[in-house]
């Protein structure tokens, strides 16, 4: 057996759970190691995932919603299929709109649609998913590792996930970094054909979301009912001016009964898009 292939065939035990982290880091970035893409199968036990648990619920429906309308602004013209899932500050339930969205998009539209976890700080995906991999998204922007050795296919639809990575101690300059711009635009240009969506950090708190606003398609904010000051919305909506804002989604809306009827008709986790 040669070297290569050697290299190759511990690569391959440590992305199935075999060795220990320093190892695997040592055998990813040793030139000519390629690592085959992973087949997870996520694990749908979370309640977030109501798309998936619930489909016939009303929250479902929503999503079904969003989806319908960033469909239609994102192939208006040509096909725009970089989009930036974020939120003022922390907690109004980015993450969690991100990964409804881009399961509802892979289950219904026949894509293939890439979730990246772009949240280095606090990424949360990977336990939405119940997947875990000590490879990920800081591989590729510390080590030069190519994305396509990094991507864990879910088993849900057309789903493809990159996770965050391995912690890292300046998760604001990596994203912020050339080498963010050059993966972002490796995935764009490789992937023409898919939806590539990023769970970003919040906009107030972390400033290197503001680079990847400028480099994707289109940015979904998302506003949580009862958490979301005005002026915090006004802020970073500000900050967000070089970006293509497609829309709001106001999460956790209240059911308000008006005239008889509903007015609005949102459960606990259900999201709202509102053409801008």
């Amino acid at each position: 057996m040669s070297r290569i292939e050697e290299i190759l065939e511990k690569a391959t035990r440590m992305r199935e759970g075999g060795g220990n982290g320093e190892e695997t880091k040592k055998k990813i970035s040793l030139p000519g190691a390629k690592i085959p893409k992973v087949s997870r199968r996520a694990r749908i036990e979370n309640p977030n995932l109501v798309t998936l648990l619930d489909p016939d619920s009303a929250t479902a429906e929503e999503y079904r919603k969003l989806k319908s309308m960033v469909v239609r602004l994102t192939k208006a013209e040509g096909f725009h299929n970089m989009l930036m899932v974020t939120s003022s500050i922390g907690g109004e339930g980015k993450s969690v709109t991100a990964l409804n969205l881009a399961i509802t998009l892979a289950q219904e539209y026949d894509h293939t649609v890439l979730l990246v976890d772009a949240d280095l700080r606090r990424p949360s995906l990977n336990d939405y998913l119940g997947i875990h991999s000590e490879i990920g998204l800081t591989d590729c922007l510390v080590d030069g590792m190519g994305v396509g050795n990094a991507l864990i296919k879910t088993g849900i639809g057309g789903l493809v996930f990159l996770p965050s990575g391995r912690k890292v101690s300046n998760p604001g300059e990596l994203l912020s970094s050339s080498r963010m711009g050059e993966v972002m635009k490796e995935l764009k240009h490789r992937y023409p054909d898919r939806y590539v969506i990023f769970d970003a950090p919040p906009v107030l708190p972390f400033a290197e979301v503001l680079s990847i606003g400028t480099l994707v398609d289109g940015v979904i904010f998302v506003v949580r009912e009862g958490v979301t000051p005005e002026d915090n919305l006004k802020d970073a909506v500000g900050m967000l001016k070089n970006s293509n804002i497609l829309g709001v989604v106001y999460n956790a809306a209240e059911s308000v009964f008006f005239d008889g009827n509903y007015k609005y008709k949102y459960s606990k986790y259900s999201r709202y898009y509102q053409n801008r």
